[in-house]
Protein backbone atom coordinates (compact mmCIF):
# COMPACT_ATOMS: atom_id res chain seq x y z
CA UNK A 1 0.00 0.00 0.00
CA UNK A 2 1.30 3.48 -1.05
CA UNK A 3 0.10 6.43 0.90
CA UNK A 4 0.61 10.23 0.43
CA UNK A 5 0.61 12.44 3.23
CA UNK A 6 -0.08 16.16 1.81
CA UNK A 7 0.90 19.17 4.15
CA UNK A 8 1.22 22.43 3.50
CA UNK A 9 5.26 22.61 4.68
CA UNK A 10 7.47 20.29 5.56
CA UNK A 11 10.93 19.84 7.41
CA UNK A 12 12.63 18.63 10.34
CA UNK A 13 13.04 21.78 11.27
CA UNK A 14 9.92 22.87 11.59
CA UNK A 15 8.88 22.83 15.40
CA UNK A 16 5.12 22.16 16.63
CA UNK A 17 1.65 22.59 15.10
CA UNK A 18 0.33 20.63 12.29
CA UNK A 19 3.58 20.50 10.28
CA UNK A 20 5.64 19.01 13.10
CA UNK A 21 2.23 16.49 13.94
CA UNK A 22 2.09 15.40 9.97
CA UNK A 23 6.31 14.59 10.04
CA UNK A 24 5.59 12.01 12.85
CA UNK A 25 2.87 10.37 11.83
CA UNK A 26 4.96 10.08 8.24
CA UNK A 27 7.62 8.50 10.15
CA UNK A 28 5.71 6.30 12.18
CA UNK A 29 3.60 5.52 9.42
CA UNK A 30 6.56 4.18 7.18
CA UNK A 31 6.68 1.49 9.50
CA UNK A 32 3.42 0.06 8.07
CA UNK A 33 2.95 1.07 4.65
CA UNK A 34 5.21 2.74 1.92
CA UNK A 35 4.85 6.63 2.32
CA UNK A 36 5.58 9.87 0.49
CA UNK A 37 5.08 13.33 1.42
CA UNK A 38 3.15 16.09 -1.16
CA UNK A 39 4.13 19.29 -0.05
CA UNK A 40 5.45 23.12 -1.06
CA UNK A 41 8.83 24.62 -0.80
CA UNK A 42 7.21 27.17 1.86
CA UNK A 43 9.29 27.89 5.43
CA UNK A 44 7.72 30.63 6.20
CA UNK A 45 4.42 30.39 7.28
CA UNK A 46 3.51 34.00 7.53
CA UNK A 47 4.47 34.99 3.61
CA UNK A 48 4.74 31.37 2.28
CA UNK A 49 8.09 32.76 0.07
CA UNK A 50 9.33 29.69 -2.10
CA UNK A 51 12.38 28.56 0.09
CA UNK A 52 13.20 25.32 -0.38
CA UNK A 53 14.16 23.82 -4.28
CA UNK A 54 11.37 21.71 -6.13
CA UNK A 55 11.74 18.60 -6.54
CA UNK A 56 12.62 15.50 -3.89
CA UNK A 57 14.45 15.00 -1.11
CA UNK A 58 14.64 12.76 1.99
CA UNK A 59 13.49 13.60 5.24
CA UNK A 60 14.79 11.08 8.14
CA UNK A 61 14.38 8.14 5.37
CA UNK A 62 11.36 9.44 4.30
CA UNK A 63 10.44 10.88 0.50
CA UNK A 64 9.53 14.58 0.31
CA UNK A 65 8.25 15.74 -3.04
CA UNK A 66 7.91 19.50 -3.02
CA UNK A 67 6.26 22.15 -5.19
CA UNK A 68 6.41 25.89 -5.81
CA UNK A 69 4.09 28.33 -4.61
CA UNK A 70 2.60 30.60 -7.25
CA UNK A 71 1.84 33.59 -4.80
CA UNK A 72 3.16 34.67 -1.45
CA UNK A 73 1.11 35.57 1.04
CA UNK A 74 0.21 39.43 1.75
CA UNK A 75 -1.04 39.62 5.74
CA UNK A 76 -3.14 43.30 4.54
CA UNK A 77 -4.85 41.41 1.75
CA UNK A 78 -5.57 38.02 3.81
CA UNK A 79 -6.90 40.21 6.65
CA UNK A 80 -9.61 41.84 4.33
CA UNK A 81 -10.88 39.28 3.28
CA UNK A 82 -11.12 37.62 6.86
CA UNK A 83 -12.92 40.70 7.80
CA UNK A 84 -15.62 40.29 5.35
CA UNK A 85 -16.25 36.38 5.77
CA UNK A 86 -15.71 36.48 9.52
CA UNK A 87 -17.79 39.25 10.54
CA UNK A 88 -20.29 40.23 7.53
CA UNK A 89 -22.88 38.43 5.26
CA UNK A 90 -21.01 37.18 2.76
CA UNK A 91 -20.64 34.89 -0.57
CA UNK A 92 -19.28 30.84 -1.76
CA UNK A 93 -16.51 33.30 -4.18
CA UNK A 94 -15.50 35.21 -0.92
CA UNK A 95 -14.93 32.37 1.06
CA UNK A 96 -12.77 31.37 -2.51
CA UNK A 97 -10.98 34.60 -2.45
CA UNK A 98 -10.58 33.95 1.37
CA UNK A 99 -8.53 30.67 0.99
CA UNK A 100 -6.25 32.31 -1.99
CA UNK A 101 -5.23 34.76 0.13
CA UNK A 102 -4.55 32.33 3.05
CA UNK A 103 -2.04 30.17 0.85
CA UNK A 104 -0.26 28.54 0.52
CA UNK A 105 -1.13 28.56 -3.39
CA UNK A 106 0.21 25.50 -5.18
CA UNK A 107 -1.81 24.68 -8.54
CA UNK A 108 1.50 22.46 -9.19
CA UNK A 109 0.94 20.74 -5.86
CA UNK A 110 -3.08 19.96 -7.30
CA UNK A 111 -2.07 19.04 -10.30
CA UNK A 112 0.55 16.27 -8.95
CA UNK A 113 -2.01 14.81 -7.14
CA UNK A 114 -4.98 14.98 -9.84
CA UNK A 115 -2.58 13.20 -12.45
CA UNK A 116 -0.81 10.60 -10.00
CA UNK A 117 -3.86 9.61 -8.49
CA UNK A 118 -3.35 6.13 -9.56
CA UNK A 119 -0.16 5.69 -7.83
CA UNK A 120 -1.15 6.13 -4.28
CA UNK A 121 -4.15 4.38 -2.72
CA UNK A 122 -4.80 6.44 0.35
CA UNK A 123 -4.12 10.44 0.30
CA UNK A 124 -3.99 11.79 3.70
CA UNK A 125 -4.62 15.87 4.27
CA UNK A 126 -3.82 17.95 7.10
CA UNK A 127 -5.04 20.66 8.40
CA UNK A 128 -8.72 21.27 6.10
CA UNK A 129 -8.25 25.12 6.37
CA UNK A 130 -5.95 25.14 3.98
CA UNK A 131 -5.45 25.42 -0.08
CA UNK A 132 -3.96 21.87 -0.73
CA UNK A 133 -6.37 20.38 1.59
CA UNK A 134 -9.59 21.95 0.08
CA UNK A 135 -8.92 21.33 -3.95
CA UNK A 136 -6.49 18.24 -3.21
CA UNK A 137 -9.61 16.50 -1.20
CA UNK A 138 -11.89 17.36 -3.83
CA UNK A 139 -9.56 16.13 -6.67
CA UNK A 140 -9.17 13.02 -5.09
CA UNK A 141 -12.15 12.32 -2.42
CA UNK A 142 -12.44 8.51 -2.74
CA UNK A 143 -9.50 8.23 -1.46
CA UNK A 144 -9.21 11.30 1.06
CA UNK A 145 -8.19 10.96 4.50
CA UNK A 146 -8.33 14.41 6.64
CA UNK A 147 -6.46 15.23 9.59
CA UNK A 148 -8.55 18.42 10.09
CA UNK A 149 -6.88 20.03 13.55
CA UNK A 150 -9.41 22.00 13.66
CA UNK A 151 -10.30 24.41 16.65
CA UNK A 152 -13.10 27.05 17.53
CA UNK A 153 -12.51 29.83 14.89
CA UNK A 154 -14.28 31.13 12.45
CA UNK A 155 -13.05 28.94 9.21
CA UNK A 156 -15.27 26.35 10.83
CA UNK A 157 -18.06 28.19 10.15
CA UNK A 158 -17.31 28.96 6.54
CA UNK A 159 -19.62 26.73 4.44
CA UNK A 160 -16.93 25.80 1.42
CA UNK A 161 -15.49 23.63 3.80
CA UNK A 162 -18.53 21.70 5.08
CA UNK A 163 -18.99 19.95 1.30
CA UNK A 164 -15.75 18.41 1.95
CA UNK A 165 -15.76 17.06 5.53
CA UNK A 166 -19.29 15.13 4.30
CA UNK A 167 -17.28 13.90 1.19
CA UNK A 168 -13.87 12.51 1.96
CA UNK A 169 -13.27 8.81 2.79
CA UNK A 170 -12.70 9.63 6.52
CA UNK A 171 -11.49 12.10 9.27
CA UNK A 172 -8.77 11.27 12.00
CA UNK A 173 -9.73 13.64 15.03
CA UNK A 174 -7.18 15.11 17.29
CA UNK A 175 -10.34 14.89 20.04
CA UNK A 176 -13.22 14.37 21.16
CA UNK A 177 -14.08 18.25 20.88
CA UNK A 178 -13.07 18.49 17.57
CA UNK A 179 -14.96 15.75 16.68
CA UNK A 180 -18.25 17.03 18.13
CA UNK A 181 -17.23 20.82 16.85
CA UNK A 182 -17.25 19.27 13.22
CA UNK A 183 -19.71 16.92 13.11
CA UNK A 184 -21.66 19.91 14.63
CA UNK A 185 -20.72 22.07 11.82
CA UNK A 186 -20.61 20.20 8.81
CA UNK A 187 -23.52 17.58 9.58
CA UNK A 188 -20.90 14.52 9.04
CA UNK A 189 -21.38 11.74 11.32
CA UNK A 190 -21.67 9.24 8.77
CA UNK A 191 -18.07 9.86 7.72
CA UNK A 192 -15.35 6.94 9.18
CA UNK A 193 -13.60 8.54 11.69
CA UNK A 194 -11.62 8.16 14.88
CA UNK A 195 -9.85 10.23 17.66
CA UNK A 196 -6.25 9.41 17.29
CA UNK A 197 -3.74 12.50 18.20
CA UNK A 198 -0.66 12.04 17.43
CA UNK A 199 2.29 10.18 19.70
CA UNK A 200 5.89 11.73 20.57
CA UNK A 201 9.72 10.42 20.71
CA UNK A 202 9.83 10.48 24.41
CA UNK A 203 13.52 10.16 25.34
CA UNK A 204 13.75 6.63 28.12
CA UNK A 205 15.85 9.02 30.36
CA UNK A 206 15.50 12.89 30.07
CA UNK A 207 18.48 14.35 32.47
CA UNK A 208 17.25 17.42 34.43
CA UNK A 209 20.36 18.19 35.97
CA UNK A 210 21.78 18.09 32.89
CA UNK A 211 19.69 20.79 32.04
CA UNK A 212 20.09 22.94 35.11
CA UNK A 213 23.42 22.97 34.49
CA UNK A 214 23.54 23.92 30.55
CA UNK A 215 21.29 26.64 31.44
CA UNK A 216 22.14 27.91 35.23
CA UNK A 217 18.56 27.53 36.27
CA UNK A 218 19.37 26.97 40.10
CA UNK A 219 15.48 27.74 40.48
CA UNK A 220 11.97 25.91 40.45
CA UNK A 221 10.50 26.86 37.40
CA UNK A 222 6.85 26.35 35.61
CA UNK A 223 7.40 26.06 31.67
CA UNK A 224 5.81 27.14 28.51
CA UNK A 225 6.75 25.69 24.91
CA UNK A 226 5.44 26.84 21.41
CA UNK A 227 5.44 29.50 19.67
CA UNK A 228 5.38 32.91 21.77
CA UNK A 229 2.59 34.54 20.28
CA UNK A 230 -0.53 36.32 21.79
CA UNK A 231 -2.79 33.86 19.70
CA UNK A 232 -1.21 31.29 22.19
CA UNK A 233 -2.29 33.20 25.37
CA UNK A 234 1.18 33.82 25.88
CA UNK A 235 0.30 38.05 26.67
CA UNK A 236 -2.12 36.95 28.87
CA UNK A 237 0.12 34.67 30.46
CA UNK A 238 3.20 37.48 30.59
CA UNK A 239 0.57 39.69 32.17
CA UNK A 240 -0.84 37.31 35.10
CA UNK A 241 2.67 35.85 35.93
CA UNK A 242 3.77 39.50 36.27
CA UNK A 243 1.38 39.74 38.62
CA UNK A 244 1.88 36.50 40.09
CA UNK A 245 5.69 37.03 41.04
CA UNK A 246 5.03 40.26 42.57
CA UNK A 247 2.63 38.99 45.19
CA UNK A 248 5.29 36.13 46.08
CA UNK A 249 8.85 36.44 47.33
CA UNK A 250 9.50 33.24 46.59
CA UNK A 251 7.60 31.91 43.49
CA UNK A 252 8.35 30.17 40.76
CA UNK A 253 10.37 31.35 37.80
CA UNK A 254 9.01 30.85 34.13
CA UNK A 255 11.25 29.58 31.22
CA UNK A 256 10.07 30.18 27.82
CA UNK A 257 10.90 27.72 24.90
CA UNK A 258 10.28 29.03 21.65
CA UNK A 259 10.56 31.53 18.82
CA UNK A 260 9.13 34.44 20.10
CA UNK A 261 6.07 36.40 17.53
CA UNK A 262 5.64 39.28 20.29
CA UNK A 263 7.63 41.15 23.28
CA UNK A 264 8.88 39.02 26.11
CA UNK A 265 8.75 41.40 29.42
CA UNK A 266 11.91 42.18 30.63
CA UNK A 267 11.66 40.34 34.05
CA UNK A 268 13.84 38.47 36.31
CA UNK A 269 12.01 35.39 36.84
CA UNK A 270 11.22 35.38 33.22
CA UNK A 271 14.13 33.31 31.13
CA UNK A 272 13.52 32.73 27.58
CA UNK A 273 16.25 30.42 26.22
CA UNK A 274 14.60 30.60 22.34
CA UNK A 275 14.85 27.03 20.03
CA UNK A 276 16.34 24.03 21.88
CA UNK A 277 17.08 20.62 20.70
CA UNK A 278 14.61 17.65 21.04
CA UNK A 279 17.18 16.80 24.02
CA UNK A 280 17.17 20.14 25.85
CA UNK A 281 13.33 20.78 25.78
CA UNK A 282 12.60 17.20 26.57
CA UNK A 283 16.00 17.93 30.08
CA UNK A 284 14.04 21.18 30.59
CA UNK A 285 10.43 19.69 30.90
CA UNK A 286 12.01 16.95 32.95
CA UNK A 287 13.68 19.93 35.20
CA UNK A 288 10.16 21.76 35.49
CA UNK A 289 7.72 22.15 38.12
CA UNK A 290 5.04 21.80 35.79
CA UNK A 291 3.72 23.29 32.16
CA UNK A 292 1.44 25.88 31.53
CA UNK A 293 -0.64 26.38 28.25
CA UNK A 294 -2.16 29.47 28.23
CA UNK A 295 -3.86 28.94 24.63
CA UNK A 296 -7.42 29.82 24.35
CA UNK A 297 -7.47 27.42 20.92
CA UNK A 298 -6.12 24.21 20.28
CA UNK A 299 -7.27 20.86 18.07
CA UNK A 300 -4.23 19.29 20.10
CA UNK A 301 -1.88 20.01 22.58
CA UNK A 302 1.70 17.87 21.70
CA UNK A 303 3.92 19.76 24.16
CA UNK A 304 0.81 18.79 27.19
CA UNK A 305 0.86 15.31 25.84
CA UNK A 306 5.03 14.91 26.14
CA UNK A 307 4.70 17.11 29.45
CA UNK A 308 2.51 13.82 30.81
CA UNK A 309 4.38 11.22 29.03
CA UNK A 310 7.33 12.62 31.38
CA UNK A 311 5.28 12.75 34.49
CA UNK A 312 4.82 16.21 34.92
CA UNK A 313 1.44 18.19 35.49
CA UNK A 314 -0.63 20.58 33.37
CA UNK A 315 -2.11 23.69 34.16
CA UNK A 316 -4.31 25.34 31.14
CA UNK A 317 -6.48 27.99 30.13
CA UNK A 318 -10.24 26.69 30.72
CA UNK A 319 -11.25 28.76 27.89
CA UNK A 320 -9.90 26.00 25.42
CA UNK A 321 -12.01 22.99 25.21
CA UNK A 322 -9.16 20.68 24.08
CA UNK A 323 -7.03 21.50 27.14
CA UNK A 324 -9.58 21.45 29.66
CA UNK A 325 -10.86 18.13 28.07
CA UNK A 326 -7.59 16.43 28.19
CA UNK A 327 -7.14 17.62 32.10
CA UNK A 328 -10.44 15.96 33.07
CA UNK A 329 -9.74 12.93 30.87
CA UNK A 330 -6.13 12.57 31.91
CA UNK A 331 -6.94 13.97 36.02
CA UNK A 332 -3.65 15.02 35.36
CA UNK A 333 -3.90 18.49 35.09
CA UNK A 334 -5.63 21.72 36.61
CA UNK A 335 -7.32 24.49 34.75
CA UNK A 336 -8.13 28.57 35.90
CA UNK A 337 -10.83 30.92 34.30
CA UNK A 338 -8.89 34.22 35.05
CA UNK A 339 -6.36 35.84 37.45
CA UNK A 340 -7.45 34.24 40.40
CA UNK A 341 -7.61 30.74 39.46
CA UNK A 342 -4.44 31.45 37.89
CA UNK A 343 -3.12 32.45 41.25
CA UNK A 344 -4.40 29.40 43.37
CA UNK A 345 -3.66 26.61 41.07
CA UNK A 346 -0.47 27.89 40.23
CA UNK A 347 0.33 28.12 43.69
CA UNK A 348 -1.51 24.84 44.58
CA UNK A 349 0.54 22.70 42.43
CA UNK A 350 3.83 24.42 43.51
CA UNK A 351 3.14 24.03 47.10
CA UNK A 352 1.27 20.67 47.26
CA UNK A 353 4.39 18.00 45.83
CA UNK A 354 1.68 15.24 46.97
CA UNK A 355 -0.75 16.18 44.71
CA UNK A 356 1.99 17.19 42.06
CA UNK A 357 3.48 13.46 42.04
CA UNK A 358 -0.54 12.28 41.47
CA UNK A 359 -1.20 14.45 39.01
CA UNK A 360 2.38 13.82 36.93
CA UNK A 361 1.54 9.76 37.86
CA UNK A 362 -1.79 10.15 36.10
CA UNK A 363 -0.52 11.54 33.33
CA UNK A 364 2.29 8.97 32.51
CA UNK A 365 -0.77 6.05 32.40
CA UNK A 366 -3.10 8.24 30.56
CA UNK A 367 0.02 9.35 27.64
CA UNK A 368 0.91 5.13 27.71
CA UNK A 369 -2.84 4.29 27.19
CA UNK A 370 -3.91 6.64 24.61
CA UNK A 371 -0.55 8.34 22.82
CA UNK A 372 1.72 5.73 22.95
CA UNK A 373 3.32 5.10 19.10
CA UNK A 374 1.84 1.53 19.32
CA UNK A 375 -1.57 2.58 20.17
CA UNK A 376 -1.01 5.60 17.15
CA UNK A 377 0.34 3.70 14.36
CA UNK A 378 -2.45 0.81 15.02
CA UNK A 379 -5.55 3.28 14.48
CA UNK A 380 -3.83 4.64 11.57
CA UNK A 381 -3.30 1.28 10.19
CA UNK A 382 -6.98 -0.09 11.02
CA UNK A 383 -8.59 2.64 9.84
CA UNK A 384 -6.32 1.84 5.83
CA UNK A 385 -7.45 -1.58 5.95
CA UNK A 386 -11.11 -0.33 6.80
CA UNK A 387 -11.13 1.89 4.07
CA UNK A 388 -9.65 -0.84 1.59
CA UNK A 389 -12.14 -3.13 2.39
CA UNK A 390 -15.35 -1.05 2.34
CA UNK A 391 -17.13 1.13 -0.23
CA UNK A 392 -16.63 4.84 -0.07
CA UNK A 393 -19.79 5.82 2.08
CA UNK A 394 -20.61 9.34 0.30
CA UNK A 395 -19.94 11.01 -2.64
CA UNK A 396 -18.37 14.86 -2.89
CA UNK A 397 -21.17 17.56 -3.33
CA UNK A 398 -20.58 19.31 -6.46
CA UNK A 399 -19.04 23.27 -6.35
CA UNK A 400 -22.00 25.77 -7.09
CA UNK A 401 -22.31 27.65 -10.00
CA UNK A 402 -21.00 30.76 -11.01
CA UNK A 403 -24.06 32.45 -10.28
CA UNK A 404 -24.97 30.92 -6.91
CA UNK A 405 -20.96 31.18 -6.18
CA UNK A 406 -22.03 35.24 -5.66
CA UNK A 407 -25.01 34.88 -3.78
CA UNK A 408 -24.14 37.37 -1.04
CA UNK A 409 -26.17 34.64 1.63
CA UNK A 410 -23.54 32.91 4.14
CA UNK A 411 -23.54 33.87 7.48
CA UNK A 412 -20.31 35.63 8.75
CA UNK A 413 -17.90 32.49 9.87
CA UNK A 414 -17.80 33.99 13.52
CA UNK A 415 -21.66 33.65 14.05
CA UNK A 416 -21.54 30.36 12.54
CA UNK A 417 -18.94 29.06 15.00
CA UNK A 418 -20.77 30.95 17.96
CA UNK A 419 -23.99 28.47 17.82
CA UNK A 420 -21.72 25.29 17.50
CA UNK A 421 -21.83 23.06 21.31
CA UNK A 422 -19.01 24.13 23.21
CA UNK A 423 -17.29 22.61 26.60
CA UNK A 424 -14.89 19.73 27.48
CA UNK A 425 -16.34 16.01 27.09
CA UNK A 426 -16.11 15.42 30.81
CA UNK A 427 -18.26 12.30 30.71
CA UNK A 428 -15.53 9.94 30.93
CA UNK A 429 -15.75 6.28 32.69
CA UNK A 430 -12.93 4.91 34.50
CA UNK A 431 -12.96 1.28 34.62
CA UNK A 432 -9.73 0.63 36.55
CA UNK A 433 -9.40 1.11 39.98
CA UNK A 434 -8.39 4.41 41.32
CA UNK A 435 -6.56 5.26 44.39
CA UNK A 436 -8.26 7.35 46.15
CA UNK A 437 -6.40 9.67 48.21
CA UNK A 438 -7.79 11.82 51.13
CA UNK A 439 -9.82 14.93 50.65
CA UNK A 440 -8.89 18.73 50.89
CA UNK A 441 -12.22 20.72 50.52
CA UNK A 442 -11.50 24.25 49.03
CA UNK A 443 -14.10 26.49 50.39
CA UNK A 444 -15.01 30.06 49.29
CA UNK A 445 -12.72 32.76 50.30
CA UNK A 446 -13.37 36.51 49.99
CA UNK A 447 -11.31 38.42 47.80
CA UNK A 448 -8.33 40.77 48.29
CA UNK A 449 -8.15 43.86 47.04
CA UNK A 450 -7.02 44.60 43.59
CA UNK A 451 -3.64 47.17 43.61
CA UNK A 452 -4.37 50.26 41.54
CA UNK A 453 -1.71 49.22 39.07
CA UNK A 454 -3.04 45.84 38.61
CA UNK A 455 -3.92 45.30 34.64
CA UNK A 456 -7.35 44.86 34.07
CA UNK A 457 -8.38 42.64 30.64
CA UNK A 458 -12.00 42.21 29.88
CA UNK A 459 -12.94 38.47 29.93
CA UNK A 460 -14.80 37.58 26.89
CA UNK A 461 -16.09 33.53 26.75
CA UNK A 462 -18.97 32.01 24.99
CA UNK A 463 -21.95 30.44 26.11
CA UNK A 464 -21.53 26.57 26.50
CA UNK A 465 -23.56 23.63 25.68
CA UNK A 466 -22.95 20.18 26.96
CA UNK A 467 -20.51 18.39 24.46
CA UNK A 468 -21.30 14.46 23.55
CA UNK A 469 -20.49 11.76 26.40
CA UNK A 470 -17.17 10.29 25.49
CA UNK A 471 -15.85 7.26 27.32
CA UNK A 472 -12.17 6.18 28.12
CA UNK A 473 -10.53 3.58 30.43
CA UNK A 474 -7.53 4.11 32.25
CA UNK A 475 -5.85 3.44 35.26
CA UNK A 476 -5.17 6.19 37.56
CA UNK A 477 -4.34 7.45 40.71
CA UNK A 478 -7.50 9.49 41.58
CA UNK A 479 -6.23 13.37 43.10
CA UNK A 480 -9.87 14.40 42.50
CA UNK A 481 -9.01 17.78 41.39
CA UNK A 482 -11.18 17.76 38.79
CA UNK A 483 -14.52 16.65 40.25
CA UNK A 484 -17.60 18.88 40.30
CA UNK A 485 -17.91 20.02 43.96
CA UNK A 486 -21.58 20.85 45.23
CA UNK A 487 -22.18 25.01 44.97
CA UNK A 488 -25.20 26.79 45.70
CA UNK A 489 -24.45 29.46 43.93
CA UNK A 490 -22.55 27.29 40.85
CA UNK A 491 -19.45 29.10 41.77
CA UNK A 492 -16.33 27.40 41.69
CA UNK A 493 -14.92 26.42 44.90
CA UNK A 494 -11.56 27.60 45.75
CA UNK A 495 -8.88 28.51 48.10
CA UNK A 496 -9.36 25.84 51.70
CA UNK A 497 -6.38 24.82 54.32
CA UNK A 498 -3.55 23.39 52.64
CA UNK A 499 -1.43 22.38 55.91
CA UNK A 500 1.33 20.40 55.26
CA UNK A 501 1.19 21.24 51.62
CA UNK A 502 4.28 23.05 52.29
CA UNK A 503 2.98 26.13 50.96
CA UNK A 504 -0.25 28.04 50.55
CA UNK A 505 -3.13 28.85 53.16
CA UNK A 506 -5.76 29.69 50.61
CA UNK A 507 -5.70 33.11 50.86
CA UNK A 508 -6.31 34.99 47.36
CA UNK A 509 -3.82 37.22 45.43
CA UNK A 510 -4.52 40.67 45.02
CA UNK A 511 -5.62 42.00 41.26
CA UNK A 512 -7.50 40.26 38.68
CA UNK A 513 -6.78 41.27 35.24
CA UNK A 514 -8.71 39.22 32.79
CA UNK A 515 -8.05 37.32 29.40
CA UNK A 516 -7.67 39.85 26.37
CA UNK A 517 -9.90 38.55 23.37
CA UNK A 518 -7.25 36.25 21.09
CA UNK A 519 -6.27 37.25 17.38
CA UNK A 520 -7.65 35.08 14.44
CA UNK A 521 -4.52 32.29 14.59
CA UNK A 522 -2.82 33.70 11.02
CA UNK A 523 -1.23 36.74 10.37
CA UNK A 524 -4.05 39.40 9.92
CA UNK A 525 -6.62 37.53 10.66
CA UNK A 526 -9.80 38.96 11.95
CA UNK A 527 -9.85 38.01 15.97
CA UNK A 528 -12.64 35.10 17.04
CA UNK A 529 -15.86 35.62 17.86
CA UNK A 530 -16.74 37.34 21.31
CA UNK A 531 -17.61 35.56 24.45
CA UNK A 532 -20.65 36.69 26.60
CA UNK A 533 -19.37 36.58 30.56
CA UNK A 534 -17.99 33.41 32.28
CA UNK A 535 -21.47 33.28 34.10
CA UNK A 536 -23.06 32.12 30.92
CA UNK A 537 -20.78 29.31 30.72
CA UNK A 538 -20.29 26.23 33.27
CA UNK A 539 -16.92 24.85 34.04
CA UNK A 540 -16.52 22.61 36.33
CA UNK A 541 -15.10 23.38 40.03
CA UNK A 542 -12.20 21.85 41.30
CA UNK A 543 -11.18 19.93 44.31
CA UNK A 544 -7.85 19.01 45.68
CA UNK A 545 -7.50 15.55 46.56
CA UNK A 546 -4.18 14.40 48.10
CA UNK A 547 -2.04 12.84 50.64
CA UNK A 548 -0.59 15.68 52.64
CA UNK A 549 3.38 16.36 51.98
CA UNK A 550 5.14 15.10 54.60
CA UNK A 551 7.19 17.61 56.22
CA UNK A 552 6.43 19.92 53.31
CA UNK A 553 9.16 18.03 51.58
CA UNK A 554 9.62 19.19 47.57
CA UNK A 555 10.14 16.38 44.95
CA UNK A 556 13.54 17.74 44.72
CA UNK A 557 13.46 16.41 48.41
CA UNK A 558 14.02 20.05 49.92
CA UNK A 559 11.69 21.61 52.41
CA UNK A 560 9.44 24.84 50.63
CA UNK A 561 9.51 27.90 53.15
CA UNK A 562 5.42 29.20 53.21
CA UNK A 563 4.71 31.38 50.32
CA UNK A 564 5.78 34.68 51.88
CA UNK A 565 3.46 37.81 49.97
CA UNK A 566 5.77 41.01 50.21
CA UNK A 567 5.62 44.08 53.36
CA UNK A 568 2.23 45.89 53.24
CA UNK A 569 -0.35 43.44 54.09
CA UNK A 570 0.55 41.02 51.16
CA UNK A 571 1.89 37.73 51.88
Amino acid sequence: MKVALVVQRYGADINGGAEQHARYIAEHLARHVEVEVLTTCASDYITWRNERPAGVEAVHGVPVRRFPVSRERHPAEFAQWSERVFRHSHSLADELSWLDAEGPTSPALIQHIQTHADDYDFFIFFSFRYYHSFHGARAVASKAILVPTAERDGALGLQLFHPVFRGIRALMYNSYEERALIHAAAGNAQVPGVVVGVGSDIPESPNASRFRQKYDMRDRFAIYVGRIDENKGCKELFAFFEHYSSALLDGLHLVLIGTPVIPIPDHPRIHHLGFLSDQDKFDAIAASELLIMPSYFESLSMVALEAWALGRPVLANAACDVLHGQCLRSNAGLFYSGFHEFFETLRTIDGNSALATALGTNGRQYFQQHYSWPVIERKYTDMLDRLRREPAASSMEPVPGWWARRRRVLEPGHDVVARLPAGAATAVSETVARVEAPEIRRAPISRAPTPAAAPVLPIERAARVSAPEVRETSGTVDTGANRRSPSRDGQNRRGGNNRGSGRGNGRRAPGKPGSPRQAHDEPGGAPPPERPPSSERQIPSQRVQTPPAAGGESRQGRRRPRGRRRPGGER
